[in-house]
């Protein structure tokens, strides 16, 4: 990958995952019962301006306050809920695709042979190591995040507020993201620390059983239901935002490791509630979920904005040929792409159209004209097909920020982009409830079907055969989903990781790409390993299986 291109004023901490709070240049604390993360305090009041104005970040003074004045107005605590989505939206967190690194093990990525994509590669060859330079990316983001949230959950009732509301909704969305960051680490680590409240600088938390985990994750979303709104704003978790996680919570739960096959009706039941509340539809485009903010379809997602410093680099370059350079000099960085075998397994329709890109641009001699070539010509480097719907970012005006393009030139390739990163979407909500309700009874219902069909519909697929028994029903969903969400965010390895399938799609994989040893115990590999900062402040702690 690149260096970023972009002076960012807000940086983490080198030590910003450690189950610890860290020393404050700015927070002179007399006592450690109180802490809050350096770069929470110092992006809190700025970050508002990246959530509702695009403004450029600069510090707070309220950086300089303590804990115990902190929260004294409802402004206040908008500028600490605020700080909570830094944490996580960042570059060094989930702003690039150092976020999804130890995701690589699944068909739908993989990343080039040479070059510098070592952290990457280490993982799609099922080689991860807990020295990965790109690992603490997965770590750090959501620790500092939960942080936050702990101490806002801990301070938020000192606010004087007529509107009490207001601030519980704030308490709300530090519940949501508590209980989303939790989410995305369990799956990732497997057993983990629970830390709910602000915590002495010497503790050093023991890993809590992944149940446990899930329990505090389930305890988590349904709290932040009790405080959130039902009205949809773009950037903030409402109601049926912590009930479209919990159904993905619940259903992953049916799976590996916990196996608890009684939550599938939980998880249809929750998906059902954010379908029957009509605030969410796919009354849009393919493409155009991913570059547009705030459509339809989208029920949460983290906001960008390049100008505030705060840009989303999971678009544009990223995603591009090392081949294509653009007329004026700019160039792909062939960062990820999709493994041949998962691209030639696709759905021939419209939405495999809109995902993957197979006819790549190679500029002439005179830099202007370009020779349009097959994604497997010997004239390419990889090899490979790349992700349509990943490069052209956030449009306005018909112009893309990451790539600027048209059908035969390429005009400018850009790394930082204002697109927002699409966390649940309401695709998501329908194929859940589709896989849960068939499981959680005897087979697919009529509403199973017709979750589906919605889904397949858009796609430019015609609805699914009729009549399929309970197993081939979920293994539909499953192919469905693979290719709706291709390349978003760990979704189609978390399939992978809860339903066990890594023997079948390592043995599907075609020999030119990036070989896994002979030898290797699938079953260690679902679970990435701690960072070795995390290990070495933590000596108490066992590291995963087979690292």
């Amino acid at each position: 990958m690149k260096p970023s291109k972009t002076n960012f004023n807000i940086q983490a901490d080198d030590q910003g995952g450690s189950i610890r709070p860290l020393k404050n240049n700015y927070l002179r604390m007399k006592y450690s019962r109180f802490y809050l993360l350096t770069t929470g305090l110092l992006a809190a009041g700025a970050a508002v301006a990246v959530f509702t104005g695009c403004q450029k970040l600069t510090e707070d003074p309220k950086g300089n306050i303590t804990p115990n004045s902190y929260f004294k107005t409802q402004s206040d605590l908008d500028a600490a809920v605020a700080g909570m989505y830094i944490q996580i939206a960042r570059d060094g967190a989930w702003g690039f695709t150092s976020k999804e690194t130890s995701y690589f093990g699944s068909d739908d990525l993989t990343t080039d042979p040479g070059l510098n994509k070592g952290d990457q590669r280490e993982f799609d060859r099922l080689q991860g190591s807990s020295t990965n330079s790109s690992l603490p990316a997965e770590w750090n983001g959501p620790w500092q995040c939960i942080y936050n949230a702990n101490f806002i959950l801990s301070n938020y009732t000192k606010v004087t507020a007529s509107d009490t509301v207001t601030r519980n909704k704030s308490a709300g969305e530090a519940y949501f993201l508590r209980g989303l960051c939790y989410y995305y680490l369990v799956r990732t680590f497997g057993p983990l620390p629970i830390v709910t409240a602000p915590i002495d600088a010497t503790a050093r938390v023991p890993r809590s059983a992944v149940a446990d985990v899930y329990k505090q994750i389930i305890s988590d979303l349904t709290m932040a239901k009790t405080m959130l709104g039902k009205t949809k704003v773009q950037g903030h978790p409402s109601v049926y935002s912590a009930s479209a996680i919990l159904a993905d919570v619940y259903l992953t739960m049916a799976g590996w490791p916990v196996n608890d096959a009684t939550k599938y009706q939980a998880a249809a039941d929750e998906a059902n509630i954010v379908m029957q509340s009509n605030v969410y539809n796919m009354n849009i485009p393919y493409d155009q979920v991913f570059k547009t903010r705030n459509g339809p379809e989208t029920i949460f997602a983290l906001q960008y904005s390049v100008a505030g410093n705060l840009p989303n680099r999971r678009y544009g370059s990223s995603n591009v040929p090392l081949d294509e350079v653009a007329v004026d000099g700019s160039s792909g960085w062939d960062d990820v792409y999709p493994e041949i075998n998962f691209y030639k397994n696709r759905p021939i329709c419209q939405r495999s159209y809109l995902t993957f890109y197979d006819t790549i641009k190679l500029r002439n001699p005179d830099k202007q004209t370009f020779t349009l070539v097959p994604w497997n010509s010997p004239a390419t480097h990889a090899q490979h097909p790349y992700y349509k719907k990943f490069r052209a970012g956030l449009v306005t005006n018909g112009i893309g920020d990451g790539v600027n393009e048209d059908a035969t030139h390429l005009f400018t390739i850009q790394p930082s982009t204002n697109m927002e990163t699409v966390i649940s979407r309401y695709a998501g909500v329908l194929l859940d409830y589709a896989e849960a309700s068939d499981m959680a009874g005897s087979g697919p219902s009529a509403a199973s079907y017709a979750a589906i069909n919605q889904v397949r519909a858009r796609a430019g697929l015609p609805d699914l055969t009729p009549g399929l028994s309970k197993t081939a029903f979920r293994d539909s969903v499953v192919y469905e989903r693979a290719y709706e969400f291709a390349e978003e965010f760990g979704v189609r390895w978390f399939d992978i990781v809860r339903l066990q399938l890594l023997p079948q799609i390592s043995a599907a994989r075609d020999a030119s790409e990036n070989p896994i040893p002979a030898g290797v115990n699938y079953a260690q590999k679902y679970w990435a390993p701690i960072p070795l900062a995390e290990m070495t402040l933590n000596q108490a702690w066992k590291q995963n299986d087979g690292y």
